[in-house]
């Protein structure tokens, strides 16, 4: 009798999740939440989350820029074999494309395919960037139920559009959108010049929240892409006025792109804010529908922090008075830990320990195995990453996986690829003299200050093995290592 009360404990302790509800913020650096480190921004709901589950500390994205990492999360096939690996926009192979970024093939499954064929509610709500409607990449031909957001990564540089994309139809927000981009050489930097009239981002949580009321009795896989804290920075004002005046001695004119900004760290921070009350809201909206505790619940970033321009942060982002790589090399778009290590929670009561931190070097390719294995689904062939559940469950950290791979096609050219603790970067690779191989302890120098790779021609030769069987011919994002 006490064995089996003992086993059912144990069963229910691992159950599957009735519900998935995974948020991926946009541009979140590693540092910039509390329960990692960050000082100045205040991420309350982030910060419990964490405490009510686990905290990851080597989460990778699976690319440094926007639509290669969401295909590699979403397809779970690293950026050797995914079908999108850089940002290029649809327009340029599709010229009847006004908007959106290049697609995925029609035969491409996305994870949302396989919440669908299970027969879970699915929808999408944030930044798609994977096809323009009535392409191949069209979400709602790759097992999103429901889309409402923005499909296209240019047009969601302003969080005050004309219009934002349910499924196929736009959808009137604006009668007079704000740009994106804009400088302004003189004269008082205005934060209301910048503010329209419907915000984006209340929207895309009104219909996030919206879906989770009308799905009481039925299971749900919510993919929620929030857009924050990528810029241009124009949160409304009352989030602004939260943070010190006496942070910005002076306003952003737009000199690195994107819009001024009177006070322009305030502003950021106060996006980073914003995405963390989302969150606490979309908790909330669980727990009022008494499924808090059946869902899992996942949250981290699609890249690291905004990347700089002549020693200026883009956009007005000062990723220094924040530490937002803490001490990480490089920002957004670089293979160095800096554009590609991430926040990563993952909270589940009924199988994931409470208050953990686990030290697992994982990335976005693990996802599509971890949540097949998680909600026992029907398993896919030909998957990249590796079953983290296991993990997750017990706590015990991850102690063999295949080595993690990165093969981005922008930004002059550039492959990662970490075997263990070491990791191994080569650069330029598109330019007329790509860069040298550079190797690194990431187990002692996650700052990557120390390049080893004249010692380690064995490691290297491995990984061009490796780059050589695992990089697939790709015409649209070309990159061949030399």
């Amino acid at each position: 009798m006490r064995f089996l009360i003992l086993l059912s404990l144990l069963t229910s302790l691992h159950a599957a999740p009735r519900n998935v509800v995974f948020i991926l913020a946009d541009d979140l650096g590693w540092g910039e939440l509390g329960c990692y480190g960050q000082e100045k921004i205040r991420t309350p709901h982030l910060d419990q989350l964490a405490k009510e589950g686990m905290r990851f500390t080597q989460y990778y994205s699976g690319a440094p820029t926007c639509a290669p990492s969401r295909c590699v999360l979403l397809s779970g096939k690293h950026l050797g074999h995914a079908d999108i690996r850089g940002n290029q926009q649809a327009s340029i192979q599709f010229p009847q494309f006004s908007e959106g970024q290049h697609p995925i093939s029609s035969d491409t499954w996305l994870i949302s395919q396989s919440f669908q064929e299970a027969g879970y509610a699915t929808a999408a709500m944030g930044k798609w960037g994977l096809g323009p409607v009535g392409s191949s990449g069209d979400p709602n031909k790759h097992g999103f139920d429901e889309f409402f957001g923005y499909n296209c990564q240019a047009v969601a540089h302003s969080f005050y559009p004309k219009f934002l994309w349910r499924n196929d139809k736009q959808e009137l927000l604006n009668e007079t959108a704000i740009p994106g981009h804009a400088k302004q050489s003189k004269g008082e930097v205005r934060m209301a010049d910048w503010i329209g009239k419907n915000y984006s981002s209340t929207a895309i949580l009104r219909e996030a929240l919206q879906f989770i009321d009308k799905q009481q009795k039925e299971k749900f896989f919510l993919f929620l892409p929030f857009i924050e804290p990528h810029v241009a920075m124009h949160p409304p004002q009352e989030s602004v006025d939260l943070y010190p005046r006496e942070w910005d001695e002076k306003p952003y004119r737009g000199e690195a792109g994107y819009l001024p900004h009177p006070r322009p760290r305030a502003a950021y921070a106060a996006m980073i804010s914003d995405l963390d009350r989302h969150v606490g809201q979309v908790v909330a909206a669980l727990r009022k529908n008494g499924v808090l505790d059946d869902t899992l619940i996942i949250f981290t970033s699609d890249n690291g922090t905004t990347h700089r321009s002549n020693d200026q942060g883009i956009g007005g982002v000062d990723s220094d008075f924040f530490h937002s790589t803490r001490d990480l090399r490089d920002f957004k778009g670089s293979v160095y830990e800096g554009g590609l290590r991430v926040p990563m929670i993952a909270r589940y009561p009924a199988a994931i320990p409470a208050g953990k931190v686990n030290d697992s070097s994982c990335y976005a390719a693990d996802w599509f195995p971890t949540l097949i294995a998680s909600c026992e689904l029907k398993p896919r062939d030909g998957l990249d990453g590796e079953n983290l559940w296991p993990t997750l469950t017990s706590a015990r950290p991850l102690t063999k996986r295949k080595p993690m791979l990165w093969a981005f096609a922008e930004y002059g050219g550039q492959v990662a690829l970490r075997i263990g603790d070491k990791k191994v970067i080569r650069r330029g690779l598109l330019t007329k003299n790509p860069g040298p191989w550079e190797v690194y302890d990431i187990s002692h120098d996650r700052g990557e200050t120390h390049n080893f790779a004249a010692s380690e021609p064995a490691l290297i030769l491995q990984a061009e093995k490796i780059f050589s069987k695992e990089i697939k011919e790709n015409e649209v994002f070309p990159l061949r290592l030399p």
